[in-house]
């Protein structure tokens, strides 16, 4: 099992940049794929980016691909996403996920765990 903390989101102006880290407790970190999701009002949570338990395989939704970049550190048992070049459109709440085993994929369902999320608002 595996509990997971969000932190680093925040208000910034369009254009501009914001680290996102979250942060797992217990055991076997190594052995979780790991996403980012998030949730904007009245819409329904989407993919962000996903990376394999090594960190050698990532995937990136098409809205986020080039100004995104999500990242681990298994010995720090911390995942983190880079968000670079912000639009209003990025505005949501933020959250990790882990799935064991898992490829990184983009489906919500197949994602066992879950931060309490992080707000990220991106002004115009």
């Amino acid at each position: 099992q595996v509990q997971l903390v969000e932190s680093g989101g925040g208000l910034v102006q369009a254009g501009g940049s914001l680290r996102l880290s979250c942060a797992a407790s217990g055991r076997a970190f190594s052995n979780y794929a790991m996403a980012w999701f998030r949730q904007a009002p009245g819409k329904e949570r989407e993919f962000v980016a996903g990376i394999n338990w090594s960190g050698f395989n990532t995937r990136y939704a098409d809205s986020v691909k080039g100004r995104f970049t999500i990242s681990r550190d298994n010995a720090e048992k911390t995942l983190y996403l880079q968000m670079n070049s912000l639009k209003p459109e990025d505005t949501a709440v933020y959250y990790c996920a882990a799935e064991q085993w898992g490829s990184a994929t983009n489906l919500v369902a197949r994602y066992s765990y879950w931060g309490q999320g992080t707000q990220v608002t991106v002004s115009s």
